[in-house]
């Protein structure tokens, strides 16, 4: 699967334990914008409600080419994530302090899109610190052997 958009800040700010697929309702218009890569998943998570699973606050530029008034409430709207209802539960199933990050968006070779989405448990600063040192040192390590 090709990667669209990635949400690098989601590994940065969260242990992630379990990964899943799910599709994702979107506009024709919004289909194009995203394979351009004009989409952001900072700031986004999935919630649960009535049994179904929604991406809130997932940014998706407006399509240039669009016959469409673009306009910001259009942009950041709700969309509904396709998933079944064993997954849903398997999802609300899991330990409380939990949260389900959208961690990046994908296109099929069929041309669909996905969304990939993770379970996990937010990093305490210390933890931030410990990967900002890990990531530090690894630069440092892949410089020395360009020498």
């Amino acid at each position: 699967m090709k990667t669209l958009v990635q949400n690098r800040k989601a590994f940065f700010d969260y242990n992630l334990k379990e990964e899943m697929f799910a599709g994702i309702q979107l506009d024709g218009a919004e289909v194009k914008s995203i394979k351009s890569s004009q989409a952001s998943l900072n700031g986004a998570y999935v919630s649960i409600r009535g049994g179904e699973a929604f991406l809130a606050h997932m940014h998706v530029s407006p399509y240039a080419k669009s016959g469409k008034s673009a306009d910001e409430a259009s942009a950041e709207r709700e969309r509904k994530l396709l998933l079944n209802r064993k997954e849903i539960n398997a999802l609300i199933g899991k330990e409380k302090g939990s949260v389900i990050i959208p961690v990046a968006i994908l296109e099929t070779p069929r041309g669909l899109i996905k969304v990939k989405i993770g379970l996990g448990y937010g990093k305490k600063k210390y933890d931030k610190r410990e990967t900002i040192k890990k990531r530090d040192i690894d630069k440092q390590i892949r410089r020395e052997k360009m020498r």
